[in-house]
């Protein structure tokens, strides 16, 4: 994918700049002091220019993912949701909105269970983000529809012998 190519390019070109580095330490011998604050300089840019690797890449699976539901090929776009999951651990904000395009695509397959399951997730962790308030829409959608008991758990009853 794009992230892998992107992060293999940039891990080359550090290969490069370190190399670049190596050989003018061993031609320089009068300007120790700048060539340090040069290579710190440089090193600094290619680690920047790294980090918005992983942005990029949790923007592709995200856009991936909604491209995906618009088509209606739900089972591309929750592997999509995956990758942008593992993208973005560090950024919780975006699991609400992963969470809610998840359950959309579980109703989707006629997994209304699941897809309750995952709006009241939504609700309960981020009661205050705007999927919290669009994941109530959804469960209030699906109880008019009959898919949702609301709020009652289920009940445990032993299996007939």
């Amino acid at each position: 994918s794009l992230f892998c190519c992107t992060t293999l390019k940039a891990i080359g070109k550090l290969s490069v700049i370190h190399l670049l580095l190596q050989k003018a330490a061993q031609q320089s011998i009068h300007c120790a002091v700048e060539d340090n604050t040069m290579r710190t300089l440089i090193m600094l840019f290619a680690l920047a220019s790294l980090a918005g690797c992983s942005r990029m890449a949790l923007d592709n699976h995200l856009n991936d993912a909604y491209r995906n539901y618009d088509q209606g090929n739900c089972e591309e776009a929750l592997l999509d949701l995956s990758r942008a999951e593992r993208t973005s651990r560090a950024r919780r904000y975006v699991q609400p909105e992963i969470s809610l395009l998840r359950g959309q695509c579980l109703e989707r397959q006629n997994l209304f269970v699941d897809a309750a399951q995952t709006y009241q997730f939504i609700i309960n962790q981020y009661p205050t983000s705007e999927y919290a308030y669009r994941a109530r829409a959804r469960l209030e959608t699906l109880r008019q529809l009959g898919h949702h008991g609301g709020t009652e758990p289920a009940k445990a009853s032993p299996a007939a012998l």
